[in-house]
């Protein structure tokens, strides 16, 4: 296993700062390990849709999840050099489509840079402004209540505000591809 730092854990006393961390000699750069580690990693894919100054912005995200159940907070994270950045941080509110297997083509075309990502692609405006993708296994709205920058990203944090399900099967991303759930028949 690489690691950033190969020295032994030790316990920090109460009141002190935890030592600066240096990486081992020979250990590949921070962001290449994680990018590698993260690629094993599955996750649900969604795309998020918002309605900025602009026009309608949308991207897709596996960054989503779910913050606090009362009140009602999710969250993701976006780059801050995103072409979507500057209407997400002008947002009020958001939609976060949570896309079913089958879905792979709109998942890629949300993920390309320098293309209009709503043409040939149905959808409407719903009542908080955002605009709304049929098809999905769900979609949550959600008023934005916080926007942070967090190293080379925006943390955005919404109050769900509306949530739809028509159901089917969650589309699945891992190691650089998509595919689906299958349960764990032993387990």
């Amino acid at each position: 296993m690489t690691r950033l730092d190969e020295r032994p854990a030790f316990a920090v006393p109460a009141g002190a700062a935890p030592p600066a961390l240096a990486p081992a000699p020979d250990a590949a750069p921070a962001a290449d390990l994680l990018r590698g580690a993260l690629r094993r990693h599955a996750s649900g894919v969604t795309v998020i849709t918002v309605a900025g100054p602009g026009g309608q912005a949308g991207f897709t995200a596996t960054s989503f999840t779910s913050v606090s159940l009362e009140p009602a907070l999710v969250s993701f994270y976006l780059a801050t050099t995103a072409s979507s950045a500057p209407a997400v941080r002008a947002c009020e509110a958001f939609t976060v489509h949570i896309l079913r297997h089958g879905q792979q083509e709109l998942a890629k075309r949300f993920a390309r840079s320098g293309i209009d990502r709503f043409a040939d692609t149905p959808w409407h405006t719903g009542p908080h402004g955002t605009p709304l993708l049929p098809g999905a296994a769900a979609r949550l709205t959600a008023r934005t209540t916080q926007v942070t920058p967090v190293g080379d990203h925006l943390l955005i944090v919404g109050e769900v505000v509306g949530a739809d399900t028509d159901g089917g099967p969650p589309l699945v991303h891992h190691n650089g591809g998509y595919g689906r759930f299958a349960a764990d028949l032993e387990g």
